[in-house]
């Protein structure tokens, strides 16, 4: 009577074990994104070296999956749609992108990079937003900072939109996300220009 008790559990376990398998195995992989950079008017410097400081990045936005905004106090997640790469890490890489375009007589380093010089300027960026309004808006709010060496840094607060998407996908998203992005960078480069 105890082997047929025993026998049972382990079957029932057997079955268990090969069920948490099967659902596992049938869950689709993720659909990854990246960020890209876009094309600007050129601004003309000296020659100079920037170094871009790690971007600082709001914590409901530092996740894997993307956040798509904010309704009701509740976050909006892509479903299966991920991050190809750590968002900090990829707006720091993009941004360096987009500001070596604008800025051909400068060279634009990030500080997590390989690249270790005394810097002409210092760049920092804190980004406290970066997602869809409820009618599909995309909103960029974020804080710079550009420090020329020796002097004080000269801070704005920068808020950038773009139209509603014609479509609500994530690939949408990520284009306006990256096009708002570029838009960042001409105002930056206008900004170390000036600086």
């Amino acid at each position: 009577m105890m082997q047929k008790i025993i026998l049972g559990i382990a079957s029932i376990l057997a079955l268990a074990a090969l069920l948490a398998l099967t659902s596992c195995s049938g869950s689709p992989s993720p659909d990854l994104y990246t960020l890209a950079p876009t094309a600007g008017a050129v601004v003309q410097t000296q020659k100079m070296s920037v170094e871009l400081r790690r971007v600082g990045l709001a914590g409901y936005l530092d996740r894997p999956e993307i956040v798509h905004g904010t309704e009701s106090y509740r976050l909006k997640l892509s479903g299966n749609d991920r991050w190809g790469e750590p968002l900090a890490g990829m707006l720091g890489r993009v941004l360096t992108e987009d500001l070596v375009e604008r800025l051909p007589q400068a060279a634009v380093y990030t500080e997590a990079g390989a690249i270790s010089t005394r810097p002409d300027t210092v760049l920092e960026i804190d980004i406290q937003r970066l997602d869809a309004d409820a009618d599909g808006t995309l909103v960029l709010l974020a804080q710079v900072a550009v420090r020329p060496d020796g002097k004080t840094a000269q801070a704005s607060t920068i808020r950038l939109t773009s139209p509603a998407m014609a479509e609500a996908t994530t690939q949408a998203q990520v284009a306006a996300m990256s096009a708002v992005l570029g838009t960042l960078a001409d105002r930056i480069a206008q900004m170390i220009q000036g600086g």
